[in-house]
């Protein structure tokens, strides 16, 4: 049986801030996890096993919005939502809103083998109790203490620090996702957030659906940056339809950049395709994404703000 070389990207958010001594921070964690999962995808993990344990490392990572770190919403709670798609099948899971646990992606992975395969909060904490997951609490410091000082200035900004900070240590960063092409060909997509922070209880973010996290045998994305941004684009399915209507991926990516930046959209994605080429597009200033082709580990920090797109094969 022909085997395929594994291709790999991840990322940690969006950014509008440059400081070269927090990147340096953000490269190290990205490089250490993209290599951790590579691994997993070159001794014969699944695209989904791979999926699944990067989205666990960085939702382990306090530095990113997504389980441990993730922001407060306008009640002080903290409510998570991720998504897991399978390619070839095109089998997409999810929870919403879903409080009191670790790994938010174990839930979608769970939830790929059910007839009922999104589930919002009452339903996701059910699965939880039901699958006998240690109740967890994500809380930092630091979003305890970001939320405090907005409830002091009566809450005039209308989201959390979503993208990266990078002169913090930790907590300031954005969702997190990752995509990956395993040895049998197979491609799957995976997203995680922990919203965009302030937000009106009962808001969904786009990492829980099609618009954010999509997969098929030709391509699959994972989206960061405003959610609503993304869902207006429909921005992840829509990458990956053009690829499957004949686009290259570079192409479908750019022509879908150019669209986001037209509507003045704020918003970034992670794709690779069935071929191995990986590519990452971009309208904020900076994507926090790192990629492994099976040669080299890279990354897009210091990739030129004014370029929307790039590729490696």
């Amino acid at each position: 049986m022909t085997t395929q070389q594994p291709r790999l990207i991840i990322h940690g958010g969006a950014s509008s801030l440059d400081d070269k001594g927090g990147l340096s921070k953000v490269r190290k964690s990205l490089h250490h996890i993209v290599n951790e999962v590579y691994n997993c995808l070159k001794n014969g993990g699944t695209a989904i096993d791979a999926v699944v344990l990067g989205c666990q490392h960085l939702e382990d990572e306090p530095s990113f919005n997504a389980g441990t770190g993730s922001v407060l919403q306008s009640d002080g709670q903290i409510r998570m939502s991720a998504s897991l798609m399978e390619g070839v099948s095109q089998t997409f899971s999810g929870v919403i809103n879903v409080s009191r646990v670790q790994h938010p992606i174990e839930l979608a992975k769970y939830l790929q083998t059910q007839s009922d395969r999104i589930l919002s909060d009452l339903g996701a904490a059910e699965l939880a109790r039901e699958l006998q997951i240690p109740i967890y609490d994500p809380l930092t410091e630091f979003r305890a203490q970001e939320w405090i000082a907005e409830w002091k200035d009566n809450f005039q900004r209308k989201m959390g620090r979503l993208f990266a900070n990078t002169e913090s240590s930790e907590g300031g960063r954005g969702t997190i996702g990752v995509v990956a092409l395993d040895s049998y060909g197979a491609i799957a997509a995976g997203t995680s957030t922990g919203g965009k922070g302030l937000e009106r209880i009962g808001r969904v973010s786009d990492s829980a659906m099609p618009a954010g996290n999509y997969a098929t045998a030709n391509g699959g994305v994972s989206c960061t940056g405003v959610g609503e941004d993304i869902v207006n684009e429909c921005l992840a399915a829509k990458i990956v339809i053009r690829v499957g209507d004949g686009f290259s991926l570079p192409e479908a990516m750019e022509k879908s950049m150019q669209e986001s930046q037209k509507n003045q959209r704020d918003l970034a994605a992670i794709a690779l395709d069935a071929n191995g080429v990986i590519s990452w597009g971009k309208t904020c200033e900076i994507l926090l994404a790192a990629y492994h082709n099976g040669s080299i580990i890279g990354d897009t920090l210091e990739w030129p703000s004014e370029e929307l797109m790039g590729y490696i094969s």
